[in-house]
């Protein structure tokens, strides 16, 4: 069976999926990694991607292509999104990946990252024909997409991102009440104009994908070490989510990175993203959010097996 790989370009985190193709909608998964190389640090407001995370992220990507390559992957689907689709030197930054790892980065806009996602999700969660209204947490970005089966009936980017919103609000260690409600604000402002932009029926369930979700997710297993089979499918209340951003953020930075289920390198942007996912829950109207381990990378994947094999079939 033919092998191809998937690699997601975060703001926050680089992921690597190695997978042999079973059918156009299956996969079995060879090997996956990922790591924080917080390639949108520094970002705003120059809108310049910083040399330190460049190199961070030219090293790891030279590293996945690498094992890409070791294990025979016919094609290598690389995606880059807010991070280098905001960034002034974005082209420079593909230029320098084609140049040092061999991968032809393709950058995506929000609404291409949400089709993605949703595709990792439906897979994940085997979702079938339901409606759902799914959230996806990045570093640069959310995005929101609202699909029955797989026809997508809205979707809407955000620049609501954990790595933008902890360096311009969240300075101090632990954060200030003033500045966890700056935050807040700033986020219930943006889902307060998305209720106008995109109509979310009452059945339809609210799932979420990307770091912050599944952190929050291992977290409420207290899992010392990750387990996708747990966490894929956990269900998260609000009052639950609320609580876990309480409790994170009355503690200090050195303290956050020992909390079982918190990955050390996600520990600072974590409050962000548990603040996005509470006030999204609490202004959308959703009491509960159904975890998936599966997201953009499983759908890039999908997305290439669909064109690969379908192509061929």
């Amino acid at each position: 069976m033919a092998v191809y790989a998937a690699i997601d370009v975060g703001t926050n985190t680089l992921r690597l999926l190695v997978a042999e193709a079973v059918t156009p909608d299956e996969f079995t998964i060879l090997h996956e990694e990922q790591e924080i190389t917080r390639l949108g640090e520094g970002l705003l407001p120059t809108r310049l991607l910083q040399d330190a995370p460049r190199r961070r992220s030219l090293t790891v990507l030279r590293r996945f292509a690498d094992t890409a390559r070791s294990f025979k992957a016919g094609e290598v689907a690389a995606v880059a999104t807010s991070a280098v689709r905001e960034a002034k030197n974005g082209e420079e930054f593909l230029a320098e990946t084609a140049r040092e790892t061999g991968l032809a980065l393709r950058v995506i806009d929000g609404e291409e990252e949400a089709r993605l996602t949703l595709l990792g999700v439906r897979h994940g969660l085997r979702l079938g024909s339901r409606r759902v209204l799914a959230i996806d947490i990045g570093g640069g970005s959310t995005e929101f997409v609202l699909a029955r089966g797989d026809v997508i009936e809205g979707i809407v980017s955000t620049g609501l991102g954990v790595v933008k919103l902890t360096e311009q609000y969240l300075v101090s260690d632990p954060p200030t009440v003033g500045e966890l409600r700056s935050v807040k604000e700033v986020v219930g402002a943006r889902i307060d104009r998305l209720r106008g932009e995109l109509h979310c029926p009452e059945e339809a369930q609210l799932v979420g994908s990307a770091g912050t979700v599944t952190t929050l997710a291992a977290i409420d297993l207290a899992l010392v070490t990750y387990d996708r089979q747990k966490v894929r499918g956990h269900c998260l209340g609000l009052a639950r989510v609320v609580e876990l951003l309480d409790r994170l953020a009355a503690l200090a930075l050195r303290e956050r990175r020992q909390v079982p289920g918190l990955e050390p390198g996600r520990a600072d942007v974590i409050l962000a993203g548990a603040a996005i996912l509470a006030v999204s829950m609490q202004r959308l109207g959703y009491n509960e959010l159904r975890v998936s381990d599966d997201g953009l990378r499983e759908g890039i994947l999908l997305d290439l097996l669909r064109r690969e094999i379908g192509r061929g079939s």
